[in-house]
């Protein structure tokens, strides 16, 4: 399996905003059946994280979808928070997210890197947020950033956060080589599930994040840890085999330290 899957991945390209853009450009179906792998289709995970973010999140702040996506957990928040959006660095996440989200007049969306110098105060900025910040949803993005776009990435987060705000993160934390990674997501010598190719020939490589990733890139000296733990990561249901959509994850609630 693993020159096949070399020969797929050697195609993606380098550049990770373009293969980010050109894989949601080509995306014309989501949910369970669609194209998208790590879209289940369900609010299943969401509800397994509804405590903890009633918990610590305060209503009073927005709430920021960070690597947004085509906005199905934008949606989810937008259910339990009165302000909410969602950013991603792909436009054309940002068009099928506002297409999707067309009729349900409370999340809003704008494409912006939030791995870019100054990114974090430019949306505080935009959400008129002040010193007190806002809080901060992010799912399945830090697995795939190289380790110093997620130093850049939660540098922006801490800005953003402000004095009040509360960061939940939620991320894939899959123990195991590549091709044992996307055995357990359903390929096979004989094939390889259709949304899993498309992630292959398009995206960068994923890694995995638990504790060990988030103290590097959350330093103790910065980041105060209110909660964390095992959670499970939901994919799109495309082989049918009992656990295949279910990847272990870490989940865990930061503040800043003030």
């Amino acid at each position: 399996m693993i020159p096949k899957l070399v020969r797929l991945s050697r195609g993606a390209p380098k550049d990770r905003h373009k293969a980010w853009d050109t894989y949601w450009a080509g995306i014309t179906a989501t949910g369970p059946g669609g194209e998208v792998l790590w879209d289940s289709g369900s609010d299943h995970e969401f509800l397994g994280y509804k405590e903890s973010l009633l918990r610590y999140l305060d209503p009073a702040l927005p709430v920021v979808d960070a690597g947004c996506g085509h906005g199905s957990f934008t949606r989810a928040l937008a259910g339990i928070f009165p302000r909410v959006v969602g950013v991603d660095v792909s436009s054309h996440a940002i068009a099928r997210a506002r297409q999707e989200s067309a009729g349900n007049g409370s999340p809003s969306f704008e494409a912006r890197d939030m791995t870019a110098p100054g990114a974090g105060a430019a949306l505080a900025e935009s959400l008129g947020a002040g010193t007190d910040g806002a809080n901060i949803f992010i799912r399945g993005v830090l697995h795939v950033l190289a380790p110093a776009d997620q130093v850049a990435l939660v540098e922006n987060l801490r800005f953003l956060a402000g004095r009040s705000g509360t960061v939940f993160m939620a991320e894939t934390n899959f123990q195991g080589n590549p091709v044992e990674y996307v055995s357990h997501l359903g390929a096979t010598t004989r094939g390889i599930p259709a949304p899993l190719e498309l992630a292959i020939r398009g995206l960068p490589m994923p890694g995995h994040f638990g504790p060990a990733e988030r103290e590097r890139a959350f330093p103790a000296w910065a980041w105060e840890v209110l909660e964390d733990g095992h959670t499970v990561i939901e994919t799109n249901p495309v082989t049918g085999v009992p656990g295949q959509d279910r990847v272990p994850g870490y989940y865990a609630v930061l503040r800043p330290r003030r």
